[in-house]
């Protein structure tokens, strides 16, 4: 079977599979606005509201990208006690995620990003112009670390595999991450930094910044890149790396000393990369749960997160799109499996 041939079956193999993702919880905020004329009181735009929205955001991603693909998903993480979080908690409860996991904590805020984001009759895409984010980055109170801890524990059997989503907001603490790993399930994570407080899980994935930071190495040249991540995925004891490498695709290293680089197998103009890496780690996970090789499972990573990068803000591509998308490269000249 051809290799995009095979991604066909994996992707109907995935539905049903149960994921639990523990992240740090954001709620996603925009104002629109047309732009109206220059203030008067600061050589800033003046935006003229038309509308607002609001989307799970941060570690809610994983868990939307596997409901998107008609698996099952459980959220846990930490809110505030505010109505941001109640709202937050609403909205993935409204997309059939099981949020028994989302604790709440009083002593801080539900991290919020608000966007204001200028659109026009004439503008194609619209244009991010400023963020401000409301969030406490501080470690989660021991307390609720050993409950978050405890959930883990006690939902593992019921899944297929866990998800970690660590945006360095505090949730991602050493008492989750051993929950995890010692869970006797699939355990994978999608790490901003810190790739050492990961030592040991299924599946490690960050991107190429990250993994240069880490390393103190520049991953430019392909051939010192393999030479890199294959010494790091060892030094991480790891069963699989991944690093994405934006317009170059990604690079996957695995235990048994096999080195893959995969390009972009979706060509579409890039409107936001907002959710792309949730893309890559969710789908890679729920893929490698149903029983993937790694390589397989991030040339299917790869059609989804090509189809992400062309949407706005923090979305998902569905189970119809990416079989549209691997119809489309079937047909086109330039692949033949």
């Amino acid at each position: 079977m051809g290799e995009l041939a095979s991604l066909r079956p994996l992707l109907a193999a995935m539905r049903g599979k149960k994921l639990l993702v523990v992240g740090d919880l954001y709620l996603d905020c925009y104002i629109f606005g047309l732009p109206a004329r220059v203030s008067r009181e600061a050589p800033i735009m003046v935006l003229e509201e038309t509308r607002r929205e609001e989307r799970p955001g941060g570690g809610t991603a994983p868990a939307l990208v596997a409901r998107a693909l008609g698996a099952e998903a459980w959220q846990a993480g930490v809110i505030g006690n505010d109505a941001e979080g109640q709202r937050l908690r609403q909205m993935l409860a409204d997309q059939g995620v099981d949020v028994s996991g989302v604790l709440t904590d009083p002593t801080r805020p539900t991290t919020t990003k608000t966007r204001l984001v200028a659109e026009g009759v004439y503008n194609v895409f619209p244009q991010q112009v400023a963020r401000v984010d409301r969030q406490d980055r501080r470690p989660i109170d021991p307390a609720i670390a050993r409950s978050l801890a405890s959930f883990v524990e006690a939902t593992a059997p019921e899944v297929d595999a866990i998800l970690l989503s660590d945006y360095r907001s505090g949730v991602i603490v050493p008492e989750v991450i051993a929950a995890a790993a010692r869970s006797g399930r699939l355990a994978t994570v999608d790490s901003q930094g810190s790739l050492a407080d990961f030592r040991g899980l299924g599946l490690v994935k960050c991107n190429q910044a990250e993994a240069e930071s880490y390393l103190g190495e520049p991953l430019g040249d392909p051939e010192r890149r393999r030479e890199h991540l294959t010494a790091l995925r060892a030094r991480l004891e790891c069963e699989r790396l991944v690093v994405t490498l934006g317009p170059a695709g990604a690079a996957l290293a695995e235990a048994n000393g096999a080195y893959h680089e995969v390009p972009p197998l979706v060509r579409r103009q890039v409107f936001d990369v907002t959710g792309a890496g949730d893309t890559v780690i969710a789908v890679m996970s729920l893929a490698l749960a149903a029983g993937a090789d790694a390589l397989a499972a991030l040339r299917l990573s790869q059609v989804a997160a090509g189809l992400v990068v062309g949407k706005w803000g923090n979305a998902q591509a569905t189970a119809e799109e990416i079989e549209a998308a691997l119809d489309e490269m079937e047909s086109s000249r330039g692949w033949h499996d």
